[in-house]
């Protein structure tokens, strides 16, 4: 039944901080609609998972987490530092992949994952 994800939405204190911030730091191209659109590319997952409201994986009080599947987390890395955004948690590496956590202007926690 299920094609695929049609979006994320959610809600914002501060929408131009908060476009800026994804634009800046993710170079996530954001429309005068307030959104993009990301195109799948081959080798892309789109994970969909539950978690406990005691799982300690992210923190408790934020009901939902971002993950962005990146080509090259080191050059991400070098990015976030270059213009000034400090890691959450610094770089996880397991059977999964390359993970690091930054938090948005909300602070909402965001993962950045390589596989």
């Amino acid at each position: 039944m299920i094609k695929g994800f049609g979006g994320i939405f959610w809600r914002t204190n501060n929408l131009e901080a908060t476009k800026k911030w994804y634009s800046e730091v993710l170079k996530l191209e954001i429309n005068n609609w307030n959104g993009t659109v990301i195109k799948p590319q081959s080798g892309n997952e789109t994970i969909f998972s539950f978690f406990t409201e005691e799982d300690s994986y992210f923190p408790t009080d934020q009901q939902v987490m971002l993950n962005f599947q990146v080509h090259n987390l080191d050059e991400i890395i070098q990015h976030l530092e270059h213009i000034g955004v400090p890691l959450a948690k610094k770089m996880e590496i397991s059977e999964f992949g390359k993970f690091v956590w930054i938090e948005d202007p909300d602070g909402r926690l965001v993962e950045l994952w390589e596989k």
